[in-house]
C-alpha cells in the first residue's frame, strides 16, 4: 500500500512514493529538470501559468511511477503541497482565466497598505493576524481594478493546491489554512473574512466549499487517471501551503517547535497556541494543518524571497554554471568568514514582508576589485541569506517564539555545510537535518486524511533524523561581527 505526494513549487513540481506501512520513500521525481519560468512582464510582477504546473505534474509521475515500478492501484492517498498565496481565476467550464499571480509579485503591495488603512491595523489584525498587504485578496483587487473584463468572467478563486485537486478530481474546493494565507480568513468568527470581502467588492460565491486539511477531497476522475497513468477514485486527502506542510512534513506540531526551508525563498515556521502577530506585519500568522476553531494552532511565518534564488543566480552569472552546487560550497569554503567584508542583501526577488514590503533589491556591498573574486560572491551570497534570516527571526523573538532547535529537511540550502555553520552560529540553535520533503510530507498528510494512519505519531515514525549541527562558539565572534556589518548595510538601504 502507497501514498502519492505533490509538491507544487514555483521553480519544479516533485513527486514522491512512500511505503505506507513504515514511511520510506520508495521513488521521487520533479519536472522540469531546469527551473519553471517566471513570467514578468514588469519589474515586481511574477506571474505562471497554472495549465504549467499541471503539466510538469504529469510529467513527475510518469517518472516516478516508471521508477518506482508499483501498481497505480496500490495507491491508496494522494496528498498536495503547494507555493502559498498564488491567486487562481477559473470561470465556469473550470477554464483559468489569466496567469496565476504567484506568491513573490508584489504588484498589489499598495492595494494592501490601504485596505489596512482604511478598515484599521486593529481589525486587521485582531480579525486577520496580518495586513491584507501583497496576499491574494489584494491580487484579487488588483485584477478587478485592472482587468475589468478578466474580473467579470471569474466563477471561483482558488490557490494553486486547489487548482491542482480540481484538476485531479473535478471538484472545486478550499481550506481554512487556504484562506488564511490568502486573507480571505477572519480568525475571531472563524469563517470567511466578510468584512474583507465587503470592502474589496467581491462576491462571496466566488470562495469555493471549504473542506478540513485532512480530509477525502474528491478522487481521482478518470480524465485525471488516463493522463497521469494513475488508478481512478484515488482518494486526494490532504493539501496544504508548503510552509505549512514544510512544518507538518518535520512533525513541527505542536507550540513551540521550529522548522525552517531554504528553497528559492527562506522561511522560518513557529507553532503558536496563543494568537500573536507582529504590530508591524513583518511577520506573518496563519492556520496551521492542525488548526481547529476549539484547538488553536497557528503558524508565525517568517518569509524572506530572496534565499535559494539568489544562490541560483550567482551560480549562473559567476562563471559556475557549469559546475554542481557541491562545487560552488568548495569553493566558497576557500574565503574567510565575513567574506573579508563583502556583503549582500538578497531582496531582489519582489517586496519583503519583513522589510515593510519594500522592494529594496540585491545590494552588494563594499565589493573590492582587488580584493574580492567570484569566491567571495559565493560565500557573501549565502552568509547575507543566512543574516536575513537572522534579522527577521529576531522579529520573531519580539513576539515570543525563541528557538533552540531548528528542524529542516536536508535539501536545498541545507545541503550546504557554509549555509548551515553560519546559521547554526548567528541564531545559537541546534539544526536537526531530517530525510524528508514538501512532496513525501504531502504523501504522508493523505495517510492522515485516508486514516491509513491513526495518528500523526504513526505517520511520523518512520522520520529519521540525519544530522545534527551545533553552534559553534569559537567562531560565533567572527559571524556575528560579520552580521553587524551586514546589518548597517541594511540600515541604510531602509
Amino acid at each position: 500500500m502507497y501514498l502519492i505526494g505533490y509538491d507544487i513549487g514555483s521553480s519544479s513540481v516533485k513527486a514522491s512514493i512512500i511505503e505506507a506501512s513504515n514511511g520510506n520513500c520508495i521513488a521521487s521525481a520533479f519536472f522540469p529538470k531546469t527551473e519553471m519560468a517566471i513570467i514578468a512582464v514588469k519589474p515586481g510582477w511574477a506571474e505562471q501559468n497554472p495549465e504549467d504546473w499541471w503539466i510538469n505534474l504529469k510529467a513527475a509521475t510518469k517518472e516516478v511511477l516508471g521508477i518506482s515500478k508499483i501498481n497505480p492501484v496500490d495507491i491508496k492517498g494522494i496528498g498536495i503541497s503547494y507555493q502559498m498565496h498564488g491567486l487562481v481565476t477559473i470561470d465556469k467550464s473550470q477554464k483559468v482565466l489569466r496567469p496565476s499571480i504567484i506568491w513573490c509579485d508584489s504588484r498589489a503591495v499598495q492595494i494592501g497598505e490601504k485596505a489596512f488603512e482604511d478598515i484599521t491595523a486593529a481589525k486587521c489584525l485582531s480579525h486577520l493576524l496580518n495586513s491584507p498587504g501583497n496576499f491574494t485578496a489584494s491580487k484579487l483587487k488588483w485584477v478587478k481594478e485592472n482587468e475589468p473584463e478578466i474580473y467579470k468572467q471569474i466563477y471561483k478563486v482558488m490557490l494553486p493546491g486547489d487548482y491542482i485537486a480540481m484538476k485531479l478530481t473535478g471538484n472545486i474546493a478550499t481550506t481554512a489554512s487556504g484562506l488564511s494565507e490568502g486573507m480571505f480568513w477572519d480568525f475571531t468568527t472563524g469563517s470567511v473574512a466578510s468584512f474583507l470581502m465587503d470592502y474589496y467588492g467581491f462576491n462571496p460565491d466566488f470562495i469555493p466549499q471549504i473542506l478540513p486539511t485532512f480530509s477525502n477531497q474528491g478522487e481521482v476522475s478518470a480524465e485525471a487517471a488516463s493522463e497521469l497513468g494513475l488508478a481512478k477514485g484515488i482518494p486526494v486527502a490532504y493539501r496544504a501551503g508548503d510552509q505549512p506542510n514544510n512544518a507538518f512534513s518535520l512533525n513541527v506540531l505542536n507550540p513551540g517547535e521550529i522548522a525552517a526551508t531554504a528553497g528559492t525563498s527562506g522561511v522560518v515556521y513557529g507553532v503558536s497556541s496563543e494568537i500573536k502577530f507582529d504590530p508591524q506585519s513583518r511577520v506573518n500568522t496563519f492556520a496551521h494543518v492542525n488548526h481547529a476553531n476549539n484547538s488553536t494552532r497557528l503558524g508565525v511565518l517568517l518569509c524572506i524571497n530572496g534565499t535559494g534564488i539568489l544562490n541560483s543566480w550567482v551560480k549562473k552569472n559567476t562563471g559556475f554554471a557549469d559546475n554542481s552546487y557541491e562545487n560552488m560550497n568548495e569553493a566558497a569554503a576557500s574565503v574567510p568568514i565575513g567574506s573579508d567584508g563583502l556583503s549582500i542583501l538578497p531582496f531582489g526577488n519582489g517586496a519583503e514582508r519583513m522589510l515593510g514590503n519594500k522592494d529594496v533589491g540585491c545590494i552588494i556591498n563594499n565589493l573590492s576589485f582587488n580584493v574580492h573574486s567570484n569566491k567571495h560572491l559565493l560565500r557573501a551570497s549565502q552568509e547575507g541569506i543566512v543574516f536575513a534570516f537572522q534579522y527577521g527571526m529576531e522579529i520573531i523573538k519580539n513576539i515570543g517564539i525563541s528557538p533552540s532547535v531548528i528542524r529542516a529537511g536536508k535539501a536545498n540550502m541545507f545541503l550546504s555545510p557554509i549555509f548551515r555553520d553560519t546559521f547554526a552560529a548567528i541564531s545559537g540553535a541546534t539544526i536537526e537535518l531530517y530525510n524528508t520533503d514538501g512532496s513525501q510530507g504531502a504523501a504522508r498528510g493523505a495517510g492522515v486524511g485516508t486514516g491509513i494512519y491513526k495518528s500523526f505519531g504513526e505517520a511520523f515514525s518512520g522520520l529519521k533524523k540525519l544530522e545534527t549541527i551545533y553552534p559553534n562558539d569559537a567562531k560565533k565572534k567572527q559571524y556575528s561581527e560579520a552580521y553587524e556589518n551586514w546589518k548597517k548595510v541594511l540600515e541604510k538601504v531602509k
